[in-house]
């Protein structure tokens, strides 16, 4: 049976170099910017990879929480929270929600993108 090795959310974006610098200067991501013109974008971070792709309506955009109260555009797990929470308020990530220990199991935080995404970055809870 084949197995499942990743997944990636695609964002839509309005301004796809906006985007871009978000990704790689305030969350630490490595980008690489395809089309000509750039039109679609892969953030990478060690195993987490986010699409983005240019939206040339972006009054279409609609993050997940406008549409369902406090939901995620992506959920991303990582191994050390603090240590990223820490990372991207140096970094000048806007912070969406502080970290707290959520009733789901998880030791979370939450930034929002420039086109309005609610990313969050969550670690298991050892329970």
């Amino acid at each position: 049976m084949a197995a499942l090795t990743g997944i990636s959310p695609v964002l839509l974006v309005a301004d796809l170099d906006r985007a871009v610098e978000y990704y790689r200067d305030r969350l630490g991501f490595t980008c690489e910017v395809f089309g000509r013109p750039p039109d679609f974008a892969a953030a990478r971070r060690d195993k987490a990879v986010i699409l983005l792709a240019l939206c040339n309506e972006p009054e279409r955009i609609v993050p997940n929480w406008r549409i369902v109260h406090n939901i995620w555009n992506a959920y991303v797990r990582v191994d050390d929270v603090d240590a990223l929470y820490a990372e991207v308020q140096e970094r000048g990530a806007g912070i969406d929600y502080t970290i707290y220990d959520a009733p789901h199991g998880f030791r979370e935080f939450g930034v929002q993108d420039p086109d309005g995404h609610d990313i969050a970055f969550g670690q298991p809870l050892n329970r």
